[in-house]
C-alpha cells in the first residue's frame, strides 16, 4: 500500500532559489524590453532618414501608382466590353 508521508510541495522548496530565479527572470525581461526598444528607435530613424533622402516623396510615389491602376482598370474595362 501507498504510505502519506505528509510531505508538501512547500516543504521541499527552496524559497531563496525560487525567490533568485524571479529576480534574474525580472533583470531579463527589463534588459529584453529596453533592446527591444532600442532597436525600434533604431529602425524607425533609419527609416524615416530614408524617406526623407527620397527624390520624390512617397505620397507622390503612391499618387502616380494610383493613376497608373485607374488607367490599367479603365484600359482592361474598355476592351472587355469591345472585344
Amino acid at each position: 500500500m501507498s504510505e502519506d508521508r505528509g510531505l508538501t510541495l512547500g516543504s521541499e522548496l527552496n524559497t531563496r532559489v525560487l525567490a533568485g530565479g524571479l529576480v534574474l527572470a525580472g533583470i531579463g525581461g527589463v534588459l529584453a524590453f529596453t533592446g527591444f526598444t532600442v532597436t525600434a528607435v533604431a529602425v524607425l530613424t533609419a527609416t524615416r532618414r530614408w524617406i526623407n533622402n527620397r527624390d520624390v516623396p512617397p505620397s507622390e510615389v503612391v499618387r502616380h501608382k494610383w493613376e497608373q491602376a485607374r488607367s490599367a482598370t479603365a484600359a482592361g474595362a474598355s476592351a472587355w466590353k469591345s472585344g
